[in-house]
């Protein structure tokens, strides 16, 4: 149980330090990846799907970015999953799976991929701050290991 908590927690920490990157870059310059737009288009076509709205935008982004956070900190903690020899591949493979779905996946969902797929360097920049996020996990699993 101990270290399904751990695994969270380093998941946790790479959710976060995905989203402070996204956060504190995506409006210095045009060509930054806008995860954001892309998870609020999300959120907003799910709930109008059932039947709902969110009008508020300061709403919409709050509900998106904790989605965004809680998401990344499961999706990352699988991370910690299984034998602890391959957890450097799986961090390698898991971000850039992760990063090249956010830029791949959006249109054939229904979703606007240009905010993160809209040039090459918005793809690279993308699919890095999903590899990051897969890092600062796997070194928090790491230092977990250690203590």
């Amino acid at each position: 149980m101990m270290s399904k908590i751990k695994n969270l927690v380093s998941g946790l920490a790479g959710a976060i330090a995905l989203n402070a990157l996204h956060e504190s870059l995506k409006k210095t310059s045009p060509d930054m990846p806008r995860v954001d737009l892309l998870g609020e288009d999300a959120l907003q076509k799910t709930i109008r799907y059932f039947g709902g709205n969110i009008s508020d935008k300061d709403t919409l982004y709050k509900s998106t970015l904790a989605g965004d956070i809680v998401g990344n900190a499961l999706y990352y903690s699988l991370i910690g999953a299984g034998d602890r020899r391959y957890l450097w591949p799986k961090v390698a493979v898991m971000g850039l799976s992760a990063g090249i779905g956010a830029i791949t996946l959006p249109e054939p969902m229904g979703l606007d991929s240009d905010p993160v797929a809209r040039n090459t360097k918005v793809k690279v920049l993308t699919v890095g701050y999903y590899l990051l996020g897969a890092v600062v996990t796997g070194l928090a699993i790491t230092l977990f290991k250690k203590s």
